[in-house]
């Protein structure tokens, strides 16, 4: 069944990670009919007894009052985290959250009242709807007077530990103690063989290698995110950005967004406008190429797109009096990325003038042989794009979604390799989990050496980059993680953190030498 539903806050909401560690407790919300069945679990297809009793029934009077309970339990802050019970049963909620938060538990499940070993793993594994609730050791009373007030019952089943270890009872006895680590090794090794089927078996190895040193992401800040002025926001004299967009392009509206929020004129242009002389880009100050398909792949990343531009001598010419205008920058995301490269705009040489194309850097497929679809870290470093994109971002790790099949950095002349690094021309590399950059799978999912992110031309006016940060510019809500303190209480940030590279490139334009 599908259902749509308005949602009035986006912002309130409840993941199911662990966020405390020694210092909340578990409560737990039935909302099944009748007694505990294995019927049509999980366990129960996996143990080969499908005909374990009838699959378990919903108390509808209990879901009503507990979805109510729990939208009063989210407005008021009161939620560290949720789960819901009807995939795994109990034991496997509780085992998840702990997973994904990297926090141990302690939990003590009442014996069924039949006592029998079926009845002690339909407690554990039976899949009746229910809920699990992860709160605020000084926020307990309040909630158990909240759930009263919507008749809702709930038992008292566990706590966090500071420690990593698991240790679940039944009654007086002890049913599992074990790590959280080692118990999330068991439960990712199906995947993993399942992954060994469709991904480069080595970036398999070194993904599973990794898992027990995995922690939380090592996100720092070196400037205080603030939102664009109103005064910038209501101008009417703004410098105009072509977001420039192909046939199969998907990113334009964030990418529209991201510098309207800046203080830009964002105008939606498609190549067949430029093809067909409708518009130019004369008189845009930016050029924003943005993410996608162009073309659906077929000739690999961005090879029509840029073949759109290099055969076309009016729009090629009008391409590079665009780039070498003093007063102009770009920015070219993911597909965007690929097609800069693929016109020489990145790096380029000292002089501004695109490398032979036999010794352009370009990003092809990913090592992993496949599309990635992750949040990763990156850390902004110094470089030539501290002139106009990354100025005072510099040593800030944050994180940001890659979206691409093909990513991976490509030096076809080892001299050009070394000359970008040698020139500070890679403004963004992957880090792991220590903020240390990384060639390892997944904190780096496609390979590029040395953790290469991006590449910028020489002056800086020219950035591309393969992740996607204008999916990110508004807060908080488009963050799949982010810390406690960036999101709550009277610290937590204004406006997000990329929205000051947006930011950037207006000031550069803004600045009395008219960004020249």
């Amino acid at each position: 069944m599908t259902c749509y539903a308005p949602v009035p806050d986006v912002r309130i909401k409840v993941t199911p990670d662990l966020k405390s560690s020694g210092g909340s407790v578990l409560l737990f919300v039935d909302l099944g009919k009748g007694a505990v069945t294995l019927g049509g679990s999980s366990l129960g297809q996996v143990i080969g007894q499908m005909d374990a009793g009838n699959p378990p029934d919903v108390d509808v009077p209990a879901l009503k009052a507990a979805f109510a309970a729990t939208q009063r339990l989210l407005d008021g802050g009161l939620l560290l985290a949720g789960h819901d019970r009807s995939d795994g049963g109990l034991i496997v909620t509780a085992l998840e959250m702990a997973f994904a938060g990297r926090i141990g538990i302690n939990l003590d499940i009442e014996r069924p009242a039949g006592g029998s070993s079926q009845d002690v793993f339909g407690a554990l594994f039976g899949e009746a709807p229910g809920l699990l609730y992860e709160i605020r050791r000084s926020d307990v009373d309040a909630v158990w007077r909240l759930l009263d007030s919507e008749g809702v019952q709930a038992v008292q089943i566990g706590s966090t530990r500071a420690d990593m270890k698991v240790v679940v009872k039944v009654g007086s006895e002890v049913v599992l103690d074990d790590n959280v680590i080692t118990l999330h090794d068991i439960w990712e090794a199906t995947s993993f063989q399942l992954e060994r089927l469709q991904c480069n078996p080595a970036c398999v190895e070194q993904e599973e290698a990794g898992m027990k040193d995995r922690k939380a992401p090592p996100f720092t800040l070196t400037y205080a995110p603030e939102p664009t002025a109103d005064a910038m926001l209501l101008k009417t004299n703004k410098h105009r950005v072509a977001i420039v967009r192909q046939e199969g392009s998907n990113g334009d509206r964030e990418m529209a967004a991201s510098f309207h929020m800046a203080g830009f004129e964002t105008w939606d242009v498609h190549m067949t406008d430029l093809l067909d002389g409708r518009i130019t880009l004369d008189s845009f100050r930016g050029a924003a190429f943005v993410g996608g398909f162009s073309y659906a792949d077929t000739l690999d990343s961005a090879k029509g797109w840029a073949g759109s531009v290099l055969f076309s001598d009016a729009v090629a010419a009008q391409f590079r009096s665009f780039r070498d205008r003093p007063d102009t920058f770009s920015l070219g995301i993911c597909n965007g990325c690929q097609l800069l490269s693929l016109l020489g705009w990145v790096p380029g040489s000292k002089e501004g003038a695109s490398l032979p194309l036999e010794k352009q850097p370009r990003f092809v497929h990913n090592q992993s042989g496949r599309f990635e679809s992750r949040f990763c870290t990156v850390g902004i470093e110094k470089s030539a794009a501290s002139k106009v994109w990354l100025r005072g971002m510099e040593g800030t790790k944050l994180g940001v979604w890659v979206n691409h099949g093909e990513g991976r950095a490509h030096f076809p002349d080892p001299a050009i390799h070394e000359y970008v690094k040698q020139n500070e021309l890679i403004p963004m590399r992957y880090l792991d989990d220590d903020g240390k950059q990384t060639q390892t799978y997944p904190q780096n999912p496609n390979g590029s050496p040395d953790g290469i992110v991006s590449l910028c031309s020489n002056d800086g006016r020219h950035l591309a980059m393969m992740p996607h940060p204008e999916r990110l510019t508004v807060w908080p809500w488009q963050w799949p993680y982010a810390p406690q303190a960036w999101t709550e209480g009277p610290a937590r940030l204004k406006a997000s953190p990329w929205l000051r590279m947006f930011q950037n490139a207006r000031a550069w334009c803004d600045a009395p030498t008219g960004g020249a």
